[in-house]
């Protein structure tokens, strides 16, 4: 049994940095981000994170009417979906 329990706590260590990714975008990521924020018709924006590899969150983004809004883009489409700031 005590094999079985070090065996799965290796295991969970191992994992636990891959299954947290929030991080920053390189500059090639931030790019194509902020493309799609300015297509939208934002003019600015706060952090962009990928959040856990399944989208990108941008905080404070505001559009042409002065309204901001937290979003969170798809990874692979960009897609946009919004909350009220």
């Amino acid at each position: 049994m005590k094999p079985i329990v070090l065996a799965a706590s290796a295991l969970l260590l191992a994992a636990g940095p891959a299954l947290a990714e929030d991080r920053p975008p390189t500059a090639e990521e931030r790019v194509r981000v902020e493309a799609a924020l300015r297509a939208d018709g934002y003019t600015a924006w706060g952090d962009i994170q990928l959040d856990d590899g399944r989208a990108w969150e941008v905080d404070d983004a505001g559009d042409a009417e002065g309204r901001e809004w937290d979003l969170e883009l798809e990874i692979g489409s960009l897609v946009i979906s919004k909350k009220d700031d």
